[in-house]
């Protein structure tokens, strides 16, 4: 049986990583600052008045205040409080609460929403399923037609390979807190559920009309993409040979799909707007 790695905490961040390009100016000085006086207080420390939740000031909270049986996301729409254990997956989850509050109130509405309005002991709907893939797994891509097209098509040859240079007017941004922390042992395999973003908003912007974007009906149409990020040109040395892209198991291709299942023309991708059907 193999033994798992122990787990890795703020202070090892390798914050030179491309991915982390975005996070780097708040969670390096966060990271540092959980090291001398504990996760919950850093990330208290980093909480300003405009950052309120239904309940009111957002707050970070340990663990053990999360009362036994009620679910997570009703706790924080109920009392503005985030439970935190002191590990890379909850440091992350904070670093993305301060760096973009508006959408993970967003998603925690959406979520609390969805407890609200189920029966007691009712399995998860595909809407509470798609909310809890983004908040782990997400990013945001903005990017030239071609890109998107060939993302749509999975197309990996032309997105990687053909039309690499294009990828200089392309940005992904990650925000999914799960995902960042599995980057920190990067594998070929790490796969982002991509929403794409019209690319003449600017990431901060992007990010804040995605949030406003998120309605009921746009995540259970479940309208996002996969993407193998360390593909991406830039972002991981072994990337620079083509071969690297034919590995099936990882870059696959696209089902068969049916006239009305076909990608949407990225013309029609409007600012914030879902990108198309998978």
């Amino acid at each position: 049986m193999t033994r798992s790695a122990p787990p890795r905490g703020p202070g090892q961040i390798d914050w030179s990583r491309p991915w982390l390009a975005p996070w780097r100016e708040r969670g390096e000085p966060l990271a540092a600052q959980a090291l001398r006086v504990g996760l919950v207080a850093a990330l208290n420390a980093g909480v300003t008045d405009t950052m309120r939740l239904r309940a009111g000031r957002l707050r970070f909270v340990e663990q053990a205040a999360l009362p036994a049986g009620e679910a997570y996301e009703a706790y924080i729409d109920r009392t503005a409080c985030v439970p935190v254990r002191d590990n890379l997956h909850d440091f992350y989850n904070g670093l993305v609460w301060l760096t973009h509050p508006a959408l993970k109130r967003r998603l925690n509405a959406l979520q609390a929403a969805q407890l609200a309005g189920a029966e007691r002991g009712a399995p998860r709907g595909p809407v509470r399923d798609v909310l809890t893939l983004f908040d782990e797994n997400a990013a945001l891509l903005q990017a030239p037609p071609v890109l998107v097209e060939a993302l749509q098509r999975r197309d990996w040859q032309r997105l990687f390979v053909t039309e690499r240079a294009v990828w200089a007017q392309a940005r992904l941004t990650l925000v999914g807190h799960a995902l960042l922390e599995k980057l920190e042992r990067p594998r070929k395999a790490i796969t982002a559920h991509v929403w794409v973003v019209a690319a003449s908003l600017p990431s901060g912007s992007a990010v804040s009309a995605l949030a406003e974007s998120l309605t009921p009906r746009a995540l259970a149409a479940k309208s996002y993409l996969p993407l193998p990020v360390l593909g991406v040109p830039g972002w991981w040395a072994a990337n620079e040979a083509p071969e690297f892209y034919r590995d099936a198991t990882v870059f696959r291709p696209a089902k068969t799909q049916t006239a009305a299942e076909r990608p949407l023309s990225c013309t029609n991708v409007s600012p914030g707007a879902i990108s198309a059907p998978q």
